[in-house]
């Protein structure tokens, strides 16, 4: 009698702390703000076999690397230009701490930005991504990183312009934090490449997408000691004793955009990625490197602005896109289609 009241309770502890059943958290449903769409089972279909140890599609877990463009991918674009954009241009004609001594030149990219977001386009200045990122390095020269990140941080909690109830902190979209959390529950290592700021995706995604800070990839300027004064790193030797602090240089050292993103990925990563999500031609590479001449089974995925109700969204060049990306076979996430919410309730686009 004894044994069998022994055995039962063990059995009940069994049943009631749910194992050999499926957790709450894997049993629903992952994917609650996406209607039923033909990327999302896409993405389903290849996860299940590639995960699957039976399939001839087999991943192991520590290639399972996934790779996402941060812009216009992860978060929006359009507010009315790229967060780090407007960053740039709040701190030069806005900052009441610095616009004062921004240089001239400084001024200049920042009115030029501040003119075209009036028309939610990009200044049309040959390479401006070129021209941002130089100023951007020069405009927070001095800065520690951990006092980047704090200023950006500050920044982030400003209204979005073009939206009620929005902050630039909460400009992820909603869905793909799902697709990003999807992947990690299933054995994804996931990258953030972008063409922003490193440190700027990291102030902006890292807590929200459960992305730790040494996997987000992005434009980098170079970092120096605060008593270098010009020296080669191979000249000078960092010195606490001499109160030296890692200090942000003026000089730009990479835009991440277009083949710098798949030289990144080799050198940060190591692996060739079998996932990878963007939204612009600055993606196209690094999805090309993902989906060719791959060991494993690989897709790449293009989201693009179709949604001119909740969000801001050139349909012209929408619709030259979403045709050349069909063309080279990429799998369209559609945001008007396939989104049931893009950043939450209570959000609303205004002609700001």
């Amino acid at each position: 009698m004894k044994k069998f009241c022994f055995i039962f309770i063990i059995f009940s502890i069994f049943i009631f702390s749910g194992c050999g059943e499926k957790t709450t958290e894997q049993s629903k449903n992952p994917f609650e703000l996406w209607n039923e769409c033909e990327s999302i089972s896409a993405l389903q279909n290849y996860v299940a076999a590639v995960t699957d140890k039976k399939s001839e599609n087999f991943i192991p877990v520590e290639d399972r690397i996934a790779v996402f463009d941060m812009d216009g991918t992860l978060c929006g674009e359009l507010f009315p230009e790229y967060i780090e954009y407007l960053l740039l241009e709040y701190r030069c004609l806005d900052d009441p701490a610095y616009k004062d001594i921004a240089s001239d030149e400084l001024k200049e990219v920042a009115n030029l930005i501040r003119e075209s977001g009036k028309k939610y386009k990009t200044p049309a200045v040959d390479h401006f991504d070129l021209v941002h990122g130089k100023a951007q390095a020069k405009a927070f020269e001095g800065l520690t990183p951990d006092e980047f990140i704090a200023y950006v941080k500050t920044f982030l909690k400003r209204e979005a312009r073009g939206f009620k109830g929005l902050t630039y902190a909460n400009s992820i979209y909603k869905p793909m934090i799902e697709v990003v959390k999807y992947l990690q529950n299933n054995g994804f290592t996931t990258y953030i490449v972008s063409g922003s700021d490193r440190m700027l995706c990291r102030a902006l995604a890292c807590e929200a997408l459960n992305i730790p800070e040494n996997q987000v990839i992005g434009m980098d300027v170079t970092l120096v000691a605060s008593n270098q004064a010009g020296k080669d790193g191979l000249d000078y030797q960092f010195n606490a004793a001499g109160k030296d602090k890692l200090v942000r240089s003026g000089e730009l050292w990479l835009k991440n955009l277009k083949m710098n993103k798949v030289f990144n990925i080799a050198q940060e990563i190591g692996k060739q990625p079998v996932l990878s999500f963007g939204n612009s031609s600055g993606d196209t590479s690094m999805h090309e490197y993902t989906v060719t001449n791959n060991k494993y089974k690989a897709m790449a995925f293009m989201l693009i602005a179709d949604d001119t109700e909740r969000d801001h969204a050139d349909m012209t060049e929408t619709n030259k896109r979403k045709a050349k990306w069909e063309e080279k076979g990429y799998t369209i996430i559609s945001m008007k289609n396939d989104f049931k919410t893009i950043y939450g309730d209570g959000v609303v686009k205004t002609d700001d």
